[in-house]
C-alpha cells in the first residue's frame, strides 16, 4: 500500500518554534530555518508553520519572515495565523506558500474566503477545525482563539466543504496535542466518512503506529506530526525528527 502524506507541523510564536501541551505551555524549540533545512534533507512530503499566537494578539503574519521559511523549503509549504484579509492570502501566495490554513476567519468573514477559493482554487485553502472535549465528554468543534462553534463536528465539516468551499481539512485534537498518546481516531474517521476532500488529522502522534492506524484505519488522507517532529522522544530533548517510510507503508 502507497505511503500517505506525513506532514511536520511546526508551532511558531512570533520569534521562534516552540511545542505546546494541549494548545497550552509553549515549550521553545529553536529556530525555524534551521529546522526546514533539516527537514529538506529528510525529504518530507509537505510542511506546516501555523503562528499560534497571531489571531489571538490581533497581528498580521509576519511576511518577511514567512517569505524566508518559504524559500527555504524544498517542500509544498502551508501556513496559517493572522490571515484576515484577501490581500493576506495574495501577499502569502506570492512569497512561496502553496496552502493557506484558516480557522478564526471562518467565523469572522467566509465570503473572503470565498472569493481566495474561486480566484486560486479550492486547493489553495485548508480550514483548520480543534476539536476539544466538552463537559460530560462530549467534544465539540472550536474556533483557534477557543470559540465553541455552535455545530456538531460532522455537520461543520460539511459545512467547510459545501458551503464554505475549502479544498481540505485539518483535524486537530486539543485534547490530545502534544500527549504522545495518539490521534482522535474516532472523530476522524467520522469526518472522513462525511466529507469527499482530503483530511489531515493532527493532535497526539507518538509513534509510528499511530502513524499507522490514522492513515490506514481510519483513512485520513495526511497525518500531522508535530512533538514526535522535534523531539527525540516523549521527555527528551529536542531533535529535528522524521519517521522512516518502510516503517509506516502497510502492505
Amino acid at each position: 500500500m502507497a505511503l500517505k502524506r506525513i506532514i511536520p507541523c511546526l508551532l511558531y510564536d512570533g520569534s521562534g518554534l516552540v511545542k505546546t501541551v494541549k494548545f497550552k505551555h509553549p515549550s521553545y524549540i529553536g529556530d525555524p530555518i534551521n529546522a526546514i533545512k533539516i527537514f529538506n534533507d529528510k525529504e518530507v512530503d509537505e510542511l506546516i508553520l501555523i503562528d499560534i499566537n497571531a489571531s489571538k494578539q490581533k497581528r498580521k503574519p509576519n511576511f518577511h519572515k514567512i517569505a524566508d521559511m518559504a524559500s527555504e523549503a524544498f517542500m509544498p509549504f502551508a501556513y496559517g495565523g493572522g490571515v484576515k484579509t484577501y490581500e493576506d492570502f495574495a501577499t502569502l501566495y506570492k512569497i512561496g506558500v502553496e496552502k493557506v490554513i484558516v480557522n478564526s476567519l471562518i467565523q469572522e468573514d467566509r465570503e473572503i474566503i470565498k472569493k481566495v477559493t474561486s480566484d486560486y482554487g479550492a486547493q489553495a485553502v485548508v480550514a483548520c477545525v480543534d476539536i476539544k472535549k466538552r463537559l460530560f465528554g462530549q467534544k465539540s468543534p472550536y474556533s483557534h482563539i477557543g470559540h465553541k462553534i455552535k455545530a456538531a463536528i460532522v455537520e461543520y465539516a460539511k459545512f467547510l466543504e459545501n458551503e464554505v468551499g475549502v479544498g481540505e481539512l485539518m483535524v486537530q485534537s486539543v485534547d490530545n496535542d502534544g500527549t504522545w498518546e495518539g490521534y482522535d481516531d474516532e472523530v476522524t474517521e467520522q469526518i472522513v466518512k462525511s466529507v469527499n476532500i482530503p483530511v489531515i488529522a493532527s493532535g497526539g502522534c507518538g509513534n509510528v503506529d499511530h502513524l499507522k492506524k490514522i492513515l490506514y484505519t481510519t483513512n485520513a488522507h495526511a497525518a500531522a506530526i508535530g512533538s514526535m517532529a522535534v523531539y527525540s522522544k516523549k521527555g527528551m530533548g529536542v531533535l529535528i525528527h522524521f519517521p522512516k517510510r518502510e516503517e509506516v507503508i502497510v502492505e
